[in-house]
């Protein structure tokens, strides 16, 4: 019995082959649509943790507690030489770099600007930052020249300096306190989809920054790089507790950078409210689609009651209709789905320059397919034409034959 009602209702279905498929592409498109935002979302989150955490970021990083809040030079990472030789035995840790931090000012024989000046060892913060592929002129770190110092463009504007000119920085001494003074030679200048980073910037060698700072070896921050970003996203990982002793703190960027897991959430958030819109027009595109074939067969439904068909077999048949069309949508919206993310995931799409919560987006956008997309939504779609198909299926089976007849007359 319900190998013939399968079959009724898919014979039933294309007696208007053209509604039926205006019907079904309407919901294949709605169902294509959120299979590609879906699949975009994917491709724009991985690219903004990749720009965030390849940049300078990284993901994680490590400090003594309260230096992230006070940024105070005295707040160096306790034992430091331990926690960098644990690292070097972790198996989820692909690289690491020590680094240096304090604001100061940078002078020129034309202006004065204030800056962060971040000392670095080039030879491992290569593999935590782009800062040596965004040299747009000059060299990053070339030679052992201690006194070399590469800042943003921004600043090389505002300073009004090139490459070779010299320019004094001034920092405050840990523990005295008092003023510090060195002179560098630009070698480099960087250019970031940062304003910020721009101009308030500037990197020197690590050696020199722990002399001028008064910090003999210490450090003030290790940035981390995984073997896989989703590490990175796991607040729960049990490396963030390890390294959160002797008076430090090991935080993933998702802490470091609040406001971009925030975008992600209402990513969530949106795609749900993508959804209910959607599966609104599929409410409407099948009622209207059953109830119009409904009425098309309005005599042919009042005779099988009168033969004896019992009204749940009337209702079955409905639903089975519902379920038909669903499936014809699915089919539809999978192929289109495919069609469309696929190609985009070659091309890519071009949001470049687009800052969201303090990262801006330098690459093409590549939408990612994954296998849940082609079972979450195409399920939902199913689950929702069958429930829509409730109310015309009570319809037929409360039908009066007498009046079915009646009204097809």
């Amino acid at each position: 019995m319900w190998w013939i009602l399968v079959k009724l209702a898919w014979r039933n279905l294309f007696r208007n082959t053209r509604r039926t498929f205006i019907a079904g592409t309407a919901i294949g498109i709605g169902l294509a649509a959120l299979i590609f935002v879906d699949a975009l979302w994917i491709g724009m989150e991985e690219n903004m943790i990749k720009i965030a955490t390849s940049s300078f970021l990284g993901g994680g990083q490590i400090h003594q507690e309260g230096f992230r809040k006070t940024q105070e030079i005295e707040r160096t990472i306790n034992q430091h030489h331990q926690v960098m030789s644990n690292l070097k035995q972790e198996e989820i840790v692909a690289r690491f770099t020590p680094r240096t931090f304090a604001f100061g000012m940078i002078t020129s024989p034309a202006h004065v600007i204030a800056a962060a000046l971040v000392g670095v060892d080039p030879v491992t913060e290569k593999y935590l930052s782009h800062v040596d592929e965004m040299i747009t002129e000059g060299t990053y770190f070339e030679g052992d020249n201690e006194r070399n110092i590469v800042i943003g463009s921004k600043m090389a504007e505002v300073l009004e300096v090139e490459i070779g000119d010299r320019v004094v920085a001034t920092v405050s001494q840990a523990k005295t306190g008092d003023l510090a003074q060195e002179m560098f030679r630009v070698s480099g200048i960087f250019h970031f989809h940062n304003h910020e980073m721009n101009r308030g910037m500037a990197f020197m060698r690590l050696g020199k920054s722990q002399q001028i700072l008064g910090l003999k070896d210490d450090i003030h921050q290790i940035a981390i790089k995984f073997t896989d970003v989703k590490y990175g996203q796991n607040k729960l990982l049990p490396f963030w507790r390890k390294y959160s002793k002797y008076g430090n703190e090991a935080v993933s960027w998702t802490e470091i950078l609040p406001e971009l897991e925030t975008i992600f959430e209402w990513t969530n958030i949106s795609k749900v409210l993508l959804g209910f819109v959607f599966f609104i027009i599929v409410v409407f595109g099948i009622i209207n689609t059953l109830f119009m074939s409904l009425y098309e067969r309005m005599f042919e439904f009042g005779v099988l009651r009168a033969v004896g068909t019992r009204p749940s077999r009337m209702a079955q048949l409905i639903l089975f209709e519902a379920g038909s069309l669903g499936v014809l949508s699915i089919g539809i919206g999978i192929i289109l789905g495919i069609i469309t993310t696929y190609i985009c995931s070659k091309t890519g799409i071009d949001y470049t320059g687009i800052e969201v919560a303090g990262v801006t987006i330098q690459e093409l956008i590549y939408p990612v397919m994954v296998i849940d997309q082609f079972i979450f939504y195409p399920f939902w779609v199913l689950v929702f034409t069958t429930i829509t198909g409730l109310y015309p299926a009570w319809y037929a089976a409360r039908m009066s034959p007498a009046k079915a007849m009646r009204r097809a007359g």
